[in-house]
């Protein structure tokens, strides 16, 4: 099922994703940034699963589901850049601005900003199309 997104993601002119589409990627990505600095935690497990729940709503059951997926798919997805861009083109400013904050919540869930995981948001923010001022925002909401 995802083998099929991440191609659509990374063609040069990736289409449109649908709703759950966009749930999927979105999530793969909180993973992927949680991953960065080799210590991909049940803290922050449980983080993505309370943020992916508040975010879409969705029962404890396929919260979990979604992770696990989202996690298969980050494994698979060739990089980054190709990965964001399609997550640009198909999500509003306003909802990027929102994932952001949830990827500094799962950065600043241990307490640390490790340098992997500092590199890979300014990346991400970057290919997402956020401000760096909007980014340093985000982070401020978040670290309240």
């Amino acid at each position: 099922m995802f083998k099929d997104l991440l191609n659509r993601l990374i063609q040069p002119d990736p289409a449109p994703i649908t709703d759950g589409d966009a749930r999927l990627a979105l999530t793969a990505l909180l993973v992927r940034v949680a991953r960065s600095d080799n210590d991909y935690s049940g803290d922050e497990q449980r983080l993505i699963d309370q943020i992916t729940q508040d975010r879409y709503g969705l029962p404890a059951a396929e919260v979990t589901a979604l992770r696990t997926e989202a996690e298969a798919m980050e494994a698979e997805a060739p990089d980054t850049v190709r990965f964001t861009r399609a997550i640009k083109d198909a999500v509003a400013y306003e909802d990027r601005l929102a994932v952001i904050e949830a990827l500094w919540k799962v950065v600043l869930a241990d307490g640390q900003r490790a340098q992997e995981e500092d590199a890979l948001l300014r990346l991400v923010t970057n290919l997402l199309g956020i401000s760096d001022p909007d980014s340093a925002l985000a982070r401020q909401r978040v670290s309240k």
